[in-house]
């Protein structure tokens, strides 16, 4: 069974009614199955629906087939440099948040995300604009420092007086981010429609940076390449200055002075930068549950298919095509992320800070691949479990919510499991 298209190409929203009896209905012959077995096959998401032998997927936090010997390595070293313990003798901080890459992301395995929050950031909304607070300090509060800078005087940031806003978020996986990099700006924008032209409720866009370039990835579409996301990831969480921002980041807006980081910079230089970027790029993407019994198989199956009846997968897309990359073995992929990696409004019960071309209420559709590794649901973590994840979204996803909740429970069940299985 499969739901309707509006123009854009979406699939329509059923009623409640279609979607009651399609609970019933729905065998394990649908495209979920399909992809079962092709994963039973030993090809995973990664490799269905792709020319050629169909591969086992590679296990977590290990990186995605067909890379040659060179391409491994740097992944190997990659790998290392993540999860080395950083010192202020080799420039971490003075200001910073964790010791290490792995200190956030490293559930289930490193790579993968966090089951902490860790991170406030704090921006101001005012007259239909964000403000980063970059004079203050930015939006990313640093609450550690180095015990130089402590004897300097200076410690800790706070969140700035003129913040309307803060948050609380955990640390995403990095599982697959090369696949997501490696797909084609106009493969999203086709997706998006920012005017909500087909009147669906459902107005994804992909937003852009002040030089112009598109932002898929971050929680508010803050970074354009997994290279930009991992050089965020250094000046901001671990304080390390890199290639093109030689200058320690301000205390709350207040310089920091030369004696409290008497480190040369940059303190990571291009290629320790290239080789990080590497690994995260490198990392193979969760693959879906395998190996499932038949009465699991046909309820992963029609949870699936109920997912896509109640109008979840207007943003959380099935399947996602790569173009070309540099990496031969990213190029030409089918993956299935669930996300169209475009922003959308979640309205006011999702609404904290801004972004650079975000306001409070949107975030970009987070991918649901290896949802059954986390343990913290949603960018803040606020979610223990799947029902409480839908139940917190509004806005744009509102409708789709209204239509889980009304699925019996035997219905809602076999979505929650469908999810799961991811």
């Amino acid at each position: 069974m499969t739901a309707g298209r509006g123009r854009s190409g979406r699939p329509a929203a059923l009623g409640a009614r279609a979607v009651l009896s399609g609970a019933r209905a729905v065998s394990s012959t649908g495209r979920w199955a399909a992809l079962l077995a092709c994963a039973a096959l030993g090809g995973g998401l990664t490799g269905c629906g792709d020319a050629g032998p169909a591969e086992r997927p590679p296990p977590l936090g290990e990186p995605v087939a067909r890379l040659d010997s060179g391409e491994r390595g740097r992944f190997l070293l990659g790998r290392a440099l993540f999860e080395r313990l950083a010192t202020a003798d080799e420039g971490l901080g003075p200001l910073y948040n964790a010791e290490r890459c792995s200190d956030c992301h490293d559930q289930p395995v490193v790579g993968g995300g966090g089951t902490r929050v860790r991170v406030v950031k704090a921006t101001r909304f005012a007259d239909g604009r964000c403000d980063l607070l970059v004079a203050a300090g930015g939006d990313n509060i640093q609450r550690r420092a180095t015990d130089l800078l402590i004897a300097h005087g200076m410690g800790p940031e706070e969140v700035p007086a003129a913040a309307t806003a803060t948050s609380r978020v955990t640390a995403p996986p990095l599982l697959g981010l090369g696949l997501l990099e490696a797909v084609p700006d106009d493969v999203l924008l086709e997706w998006a429609d920012p005017g909500d032209s087909d009147g669906d409720g459902i107005s994804g866009r992909l937003p852009r940076l002040a030089d112009g370039r598109t932002a898929r990835f971050g929680r508010k579409g803050d970074a354009s390449t997994v290279r930009d996301f991992v050089m965020t990831a250094l000046r901001f969480e671990l304080g390390f200055t890199v290639p093109g921002h030689t200058t320690e980041e301000p205390v709350n807006g207040v310089p920091v002075p030369p004696e409290a980081d008497p480190m040369p910079d940059p303190e990571i230089d291009a290629p320790t930068l290239a080789q990080l970027t590497d690994y995260v790029r490198f990392l193979a993407p969760p693959a879906p549950e395998r190996d499932l019994y038949p009465p699991a198989r046909d309820t992963v199956a029609q949870g699936s298919a109920l997912f896509s009846q109640i109008g979840c997968t207007s943003c959380h897309r099935e399947e996602l095509r790569t173009g070309a990359a540099d990496t031969p073995a990213l190029a030409g992929r089918t993956i299935a992320p669930y996300s169209d990696m475009l922003l959308h409004d979640l309205g006011a019960e999702m609404a904290d800070v801004c972004g650079v071309d975000a306001a409070p209420g949107e975030l970009r559709t987070a991918p649901l691949w290896g949802l059954r590794h986390r343990s913290l649901l949603l960018h803040d973590g606020r979610a223990a479990d799947v029902p409480a994840a839908i139940a917190s979204h509004g806005g744009e996803a509102a409708a789709a919510r209204d239509a889980f909740s009304a699925l019996p429970d035997d219905a809602r069940r076999a979505v929650v499991r469908f999810l799961r299985s991811l």
